[in-house]
């Protein structure tokens, strides 16, 4: 992986090391699963136990957040380790789908990584993974698998939905002119996040599962006066918190327990 840049600085694989022995040396938890909570997850730390925090100030080479990093212990979710992480905003705009739906991110379209912005950009460091990672099964299919069981289990009646989220740098909304564009390209949702993280966590390695809450539809017609707002997305994602939270709370619990060792 090439050295993520955050306000000018390149972090380098010793840089990381001394962010991993920092966490390590200051909590016996050794997480299993790691959430970053979006829209309508800010609750979840609440059914976790034996939960320890962290301020992302605290933590040596961690990029600055309005939000707060959480080690958790998750005994409360089926006896796992997890840590959730806040300060994110994640959700999406649609087409298709229904305001206050989830839909489960099928693939993507990384927008901004078509004019290079991409973190895997730079000179590769194999410690962390290939120079040319393959994304075609970026998300885990048994997951979205396991989800869909899931939500049978808490007695949805609206089909779980997947789909094609296609990511844009913001922070500006979309022109009517572009979302007919996204369209054509196939983008069943629309946002402004979460794409930059699947990247460098496969490159990683790591198994990747993701959704997004729809919150609003996007403006495609000239003639309308709507207009999407921030507000609203905060809104949706307000209404929307206790169901996210047990879905979530269950599907980290079907995750297996880690093997022990011989």
């Amino acid at each position: 992986m090439a050295p993520l840049e955050q306000q000018g600085d390149r972090f380098t694989y010793e840089d990381y090391q001394t962010t991993a022995q920092w966490l390590l040396s200051h909590t016996e938890h050794r997480p299993q699963v790691a959430v970053i909570c979006g829209s309508g997850l800010g609750g979840l730390a609440d059914r976790v136990t034996q939960a320890q925090s962290f301020d992302y100030s605290e933590i040596p080479n961690f990029p600055r957040s309005t939000g707060t990093g959480q080690g958790e212990g998750g005994r409360g979710l089926r006896d796992i380790d997890a840590i959730l992480m806040g300060g994110q905003c994640f959700c999406a705009w649609t087409w298709l789908f229904s305001i206050a739906l989830i839909m489960l991110i099928r693939d993507h379209i990384n927008l901004p990584g078509f004019s290079g912005q991409n973190p895997l950009r730079g000179p590769n460091d194999e410690r962390f993974g290939v120079r040319f990672p393959a994304m075609s099964d970026a998300y885990d299919r048994d997951m979205r698998e396991k989800a869909h069981v899931v939500w049978k289990q808490m007695g949805e009646q609206r089909e779980l939905q997947e789909g094609t989220y296609v990511t844009l740098a913001g922070p500006n909304f979309e022109t009517v002119a572009e979302c007919h564009l996204l369209l054509k390209l196939g983008a069943d949702a629309v946002g402004m996040s979460t794409v930059p993280e699947v990247l460098v966590a496969r490159h990683c390695g790591l198994r990747v599962f993701g959704f997004s809450l729809i919150t609003n539809k996007v403006i495609t017609d000239y003639e309308t006066h709507e207009k999407a707002s921030h507000e609203e997305v905060l809104e949706t994602g307000r209404q929307a918190a206790q169901k996210l939270e047990r879905f979530v709370s269950i599907l980290m619990a079907s995750v297996p327990p880690p093997r022990k060792a011989s």
